[in-house]
């Protein structure tokens, strides 16, 4: 049933309910191509330009097209061990949604059974998967940079908006004797999302005084301790359901102004166990806000 009553009571139960459960995808797809073919031909060029003005999801990034793939290259070059991969601007439908504790309004639903990337690590995870079924044995890590959009509230934050430039790290492999494919992977991403903003620092921009925080839950508690030693980082209880995986990372950066971000985020996830069809298989995630540096870290002498 939908969260919003007024939807059901605009085209009755049985309809609602037909459109969600009764038609086969291709036939719901087909009417949805249908009613999206006679919304646009109703449409306007000035409703085009008024919505190309005025709408989040559709007017151009804030920065510079050359800013933002100088940072890329930058980043993609300190990730030398990840393959690096193009990502198709969308996903399966549900890439989010099936697999981590998020709700499909927070992404921007597409027609044919795909949605607008939100969160490349979700894909990452799906690329994985593919290729696990496949090569079980081999250990995969990918790396990308990709726009994505999100529907859901944009924080009230300078630098950020409805679509924004994001760095990803995607890890898969079978897990080892003493967790050991997650500690060292989960030290991997954490050391080459540092070595990005050294590399970024060089460059000009201002990036402050870093700060790397584990979390674990309370079952991770020992690999917790053990990941703050090596990379001499504080430690936490993770209380956030979303790394189910039971371990998380952030590092904060502070800003010229004076501001702490958390600039990159990453941790362990069970996703692959129901993608690969493998209890055993481990996704480590990681992304950084490569818009936000360009944003909230660009100094007078940043080209």
């Amino acid at each position: 049933m939908a969260h919003r009553p007024w939807i059901v009571d605009s085209v009755g139960i049985p309809t609602f309910d037909r459109l969600t459960e009764g038609l086969t995808g291709s036939e719901l797809q087909s009417l949805l191509l249908e009613v999206v073919h006679a919304r646009a031909r109703a449409r306007s060029a000035k409703d085009l330009v008024a919505q190309q003005g005025g709408d989040p999801f559709c007017v151009p990034a804030p920065v510079d097209m050359r800013t933002m793939l100088a940072i890329d290259s930058h980043l993609i070059k300190v990730a030398e061990v990840f393959e690096a991969v193009e990502l198709s601007p969308v996903a399966p439908m549900g890439a989010c949604s099936v697999v981590a504790p998020t709700h499909q309004h927070r992404v921007l639903s597409a027609l044919r059974s795909t949605e607008v990337v939100s969160d490349p690590t979700n894909v990452l995870a799906l690329e994985c998967a593919r290729r696990l079924r496949v090569r079980p044995e081999v250990d995969l890590h990918l790396a990308t940079s990709q726009r994505v959009v999100r529907a859901q509230p944009v924080p009230g934050q300078p630098g950020y908006s409805r679509h924004f430039r994001l760095f990803a790290l995607g890890s898969a492999g079978i897990e080892r004797k003493d967790h050991a494919f997650t500690m060292e992977t989960f030290a991997l991403h954490v050391r080459t999302m540092l070595a990005g903003l050294a590399a970024l620092e060089q460059q000009g921009y201002a990036l402050g005084r870093r700060r790397v925080e584990i979390l674990a839950s309370a079952q991770r508690q020992p690999l917790g301790d053990q990941l703050a030693d090596q990379l001499d980082a504080d430690h936490h209880l993770l209380e956030h359901a979303y790394y189910s995986g039971g371990l998380r990372y952030r590092i904060w950066v502070t800003a010229p102004d004076g501001e702490e971000l958390a600039i990159a985020d990453g941790g362990s996830f069970d996703w692959l166990s129901q993608l690969a069809s493998n209890r055993r298989a481990v996704f480590i995630g990681s992304g950084l806000g490569s818009q936000l540096i360009a944003r909230r870290f660009a100094n007078k002498a940043t080209p």
